[in-house]
């Protein structure tokens, strides 16, 4: 076999190889997010616990974002807003205020754009959500009338005059039916998978990388001893 056909060779030889790692490099990341995302979903659908175990007076917060809570007290009627979000979905958000005073957001459900919110619920109540931590800023327009285009609490401790919870829930679909509300989606926390994969992923396309270097290293020697031989 000619010099140039060997050279073809082992590039080829190592094209494969690399693409070979290159896969299975793909195929340990897809199980770092799907272990990921398993572990978001397994969360949300835990057992509801009270909220108030995880929330301490000073604002610390244990293990208890993206997990289904309890909580009691009464909503303030008089402090109610409509969250615009970017894809033109409006979430009703109510004070629910807490025995100690603090007021913890609820979105109670969605409506639709220019619609009036009907109340919340009167008296001592009892509600169970997903409990979230405070959503990102929003640049989008708000049409008049609204004050919010997420959840985000800096922004709403503008708005009501209470100590707010390090969080907000929002109640399932059962629940905002039974106020009157269509539900609301809930866009869960980011997961973390088995770092473990992810370090395989980054590993196989290092040695994918090496591999296709090296290939071409081989192929460059082999060209160069041919012509160290033709000149001897």
């Amino acid at each position: 076999m000619s010099v140039r056909g060997r050279q073809a060779l082992v590039i080829v030889l190592g094209v494969v190889l690399a693409g070979v790692m290159t896969v299975l490099g793909a195929w340990q990341l897809r199980v770092f997010t799907d272990q990921a995302n398993a572990s978001v979903q397994a969360r949300a659908q835990q057992s509801p616990v009270p909220l108030l175990d995880f929330v301490a007076v000073d604002g610390t917060v244990g293990d208890i974002y993206g997990k289904p809570v309890t909580v009691q007290g009464h909503y303030l009627a008089d402090q109610q807003q409509r969250v615009l979000g970017a894809d033109g979905v409006v979430r009703v958000l109510s004070a629910f205020q807490l025995a100690d005073g603090r007021v913890l957001p609820i979105v109670r459900g969605a409506i639709a754009q220019g619609v009036d919110a009907p109340p919340p619920p009167t008296g001592e109540h009892s509600e169970t959500g997903l409990f979230l931590a405070s959503e990102a800023g929003t640049d989008h327009a708000l049409a008049t009338g609204y004050a919010l285009g997420s959840v985000r609490l800096p922004q709403l401790a503008q708005l009501w005059p209470q100590p707010l919870l390090p969080g907000f829930i929002t109640l399932d679909a059962t629940a905002a039916a039974s106020q009157g509300l269509q539900p609301a989606t809930v866009s869960l926390p980011t997961g973390e998978g088995s770092w473990r994969n992810s370090g395989y992923a980054l590993q196989w396309w290092a040695f994918a990388l090496f591999t296709l270097g090296m290939s071409i290293r081989i192929a460059q020697g082999m060209a160069k001893k041919a012509r160290t031989v033709a000149r001897d």
